[in-house]
Formats: C-alpha cells, structure tokens, sequence
C-alpha cells in the first residue's frame, strides 16, 4: 500500500532521534496536512458530541463544550479508552491549529505527541484519557496552559 505523506515521512525523521515532526497544514505538500488531518477524525468523539449539539470546530470553544457534556460513556470501560483516545487527539489537534509553532509529532512507539514552540512534548492522548475517565483536568483547562507557553 502506497500512502504518500507516510513515505515522505520515513525519509525526513529525524536521524539522532527518530522523531518526525509534523505540523497543521499552512499549504504543506509533503503529507504534514494528511498527517494533521488524520489524527484530527476522532470519530467517537465527534459523534457523541453531535449526539449532545456540540459542533466541533476545532476551536478552544468547542473543548470548553466538551467539558460540560455529561460523561455517560463513564459506565463503559472500552468507551472510556477510546473516547479518551479521541479527546487527547482532539486537543492536540486544536492546539496544533491555534498555538504558533505546535506541531505534531510522531514518537519510535507510534504514540503522538504536540510539540511547543518551546520544544516541550505534550502526550495529549493521555490528557484526553485523563478527561475521559475522571474529567479532570478539563480539556479547556489544559488547553489554556499550553497556549500560554
């Protein structure tokens, strides 16, 4: 199987830590969109906030209406870890398209991660997982410190 934004990311990782760096589009013809893009679907996290009237517009708004949905996905285990899943891709992808110089990333095990301008790494999935389970700390809330930074 041919993905290109995949192949182009194998030949520009970082050699000494074997990272790439993705950021959230801005025209980028060399997959950083299809990367941003993908890890932006979140589709159980969409459809139980459409399901609530929540529209996600990829704005810090809509992670402050996602904390105020009523979190009955709490009484299902599997749920939980993939809307936890979801949440934390979502808040990435929010902060990649809001915060100058968030960018994601992709670690040697898989797991994604947003880089700051500041150069600290945030695993957003397991803030998301955080959220999912215990709703603390609150998507906005955590939102709000990495645009500060």
């Amino acid at each position: 199987m041919n993905i290109s934004f995949l192949g182009n990311w194998r030949k520009r990782r970082d050699p000494v830590f074997g990272v790439g760096a993705f950021t959230g589009g801005d025209g980028d013809d060399d997959g950083h969109e299809g990367l941003a893009e993908l890890l932006s679907e979140c589709e159980l996290l969409r459809a139980q906030a459409a399901q609530a009237g929540v529209r996600l517009d990829d704005s810090a708004a809509s992670l402050e209406a996602l904390d105020q949905l009523v979190p009955r996905w709490r009484d299902d285990e599997e749920t939980v870890a993939w809307l936890g899943n979801d949440a934390g891709l979502y808040l990435g992808t929010v902060v990649v398209r809001t915060v100058p110089g968030a960018r994601w990333e992709i670690w040697p095990n898989g797991q994604p991660v947003v880089r700051l301008a500041s150069g600290r790494e945030i695993d957003v999935v397991e803030a998301g997982r955080e959220w999912a389970a215990s709703g603390a700390p609150e998507l906005s809330q955590r939102y709000a410190e990495l645009a500060e930074q």
